[in-house]
């Protein structure tokens, strides 16, 4: 699947202990390190949330039915992963007794209090994970050196190549940068059909087989009587079309906002890790800033900021260099939109090539039919640092701890110590 969603690269030689991540929920244990609104205030209930195997939207869609409000009402700092225990701080527009209320399988709500600061997308420092991986590819002993050495690598690069992972995409159904590009191309009945048919192996029985339908009927009345219920986005879709048939950008909308955001957002995720693939292919190491990079400086956290951006030149690339050992700075590569910014040297054209190959100008991210998600576009960090590392390997399982900040993907720091890995994803 990397390939799929543009990744083609190890940062690592050494062998990785191959694997399967997400066996269990249990096996994936992410804790939301919050940056936490100041207690005060009537406007907005904050609470810690820990759920098992839910996915963000379909958890928030409850937790409205529960409060009987808007789930515009409900806000978050990130989505987490469906197969796993997550812990992560939510806001409610809404009473707190009635937060307090909540009854819903899997989900456990603590640490009530009050502000008056909204809590917004990205309001987060980063995520502790605990993880495991089962069914090794090698013996214990094996897979603690080969741990060992993966890990030895990674903190002499300065942490690891930072990919979009896979549920940027759809860890079932990597579809969703497809969906982004349609739209950006100004096919929004093909983004439609992207997401609602196009069967894609791996799914269930059911599922696959509705998609199948879909494709080859193109009936949307008939499809509201046989998609499975638990597709509730895709039957939202559906139902927009009934009502309104050939509103296509309508039926998007009809989606969450966040869903909606993330179909542009995964284009650009996909170009990127494109880019960073092919910088890599050609040998340049990632943290290593070249002529022409652009580098992005630190904020007052200690990660990049995609705001300060320094051109590295002849005169200042040793002092760049240094930067980038030290931690300090990180060399970066293009999320491509309206307006956004080339690097020069080797980066520039690698990034300029990528554009040109998929056909695209800036301007083709200013989308008029549906401007929300129209995207200006910035600079990511082609380097992810990790911190609070530890590892172990007893009884055939391979256990890591550690810490990513925000927007950084623990199935890519995994992918690099397991190598050839699986995840069960159902």
């Amino acid at each position: 699947m990397g390939n799929d969603i543009g990744i083609g690269q190890y940062a690592t030689s050494s062998p990785g202990i191959g694997g399967i991540l997400k066996a269990a929920p249990e096996d994936f244990v992410v804790e939301e390190i919050s940056d936490l609104p100041p207690p005060g205030g009537s406007l907005y209930t904050v609470a810690k949330v820990k759920s098992r195997n839910w996915e963000s939207n379909r958890l928030v869609r409850q937790l409205s039915r529960e409060l009987r409000v808007s789930r515009r009402r409900i806000f978050f700092a990130g989505t987490k992963d469906k197969r796993a225990v997550t812990t992560q701080l939510m806001e409610f527009q809404a009473p707190m007794e009635a937060v307090a209320s909540i009854r819903i399988a899997d989900v456990e709500i603590s640490d009530l209090y009050m502000t008056n600061r909204r809590l917004e997308i990205g309001d987060l420092v980063g995520n502790r994970f605990r993880l495991n991986a089962r069914d090794l590819a090698c013996s214990d002993e094996e897979a603690k050196e080969r741990t060992e050495a993966i890990h030895g690598q990674l903190m002499a690069m300065g942490g690891f190549p930072n990919f979009f992972g896979v549920q940027r995409f759809g860890a079932v159904r990597p579809v969703t940068h497809l969906v982004g590009k349609a739209m950006v191309n100004g096919d929004f009945e093909r983004g439609v059909m992207l997401y609602l048919a196009n069967p894609i192996e791996g799914e269930i029985p059911e599922a696959l087989e509705a998609r199948r339908r879909l494709e080859g009927e193109r009936d949307f009345p008939l499809a509201l009587r046989y998609f499975p219920k638990n597709l509730s986005f895709e039957l939202a879709v559906i139902n927009h079309l009934v009502k309104s048939p050939g509103d296509y950008t309508g039926a998007l909308s009809a989606l969450p906002f966040n869903l909606q955001m993330m179909f542009v957002h995964a284009y650009q995720a996909y170009l990127f890790n494109r880019a960073l693939s092919e910088r890599m292919r050609l040998g340049h190491a990632p943290n290593v800033p070249l002529v022409g990079d652009m580098v992005l400086t630190v904020d007052k956290k200690g990660l990049p900021d995609q705001e300060r951006r320094i051109e590295v030149g002849t005169e200042n690339v040793d002092l760049m260099a240094r930067l980038c050992r030290e931690g300090k700075a990180f060399v970066s590569g293009v999320l491509f939109g309206w307006k956004s910014l080339f690097a020069s040297g080797i980066q520039g054209e690698i990034e300029e090539r990528i554009v040109s190959d998929e056909g695209l100008e800036q301007d083709d991210f200013m989308i008029p039919a549906m401007r929300r998600m129209s995207s200006k576009g910035t600079r990511r960090a082609l380097v992810s640092p990790y911190w609070e590392f530890s590892s172990n390997v007893v009884g055939g399982v391979a256990q890591f701890n550690f810490a990513l900040p925000r927007g950084t993907y623990a199935t890519v720091l995994m992918r690099e110590f397991m190598k050839e890995s699986r995840e069960k994803i159902s």
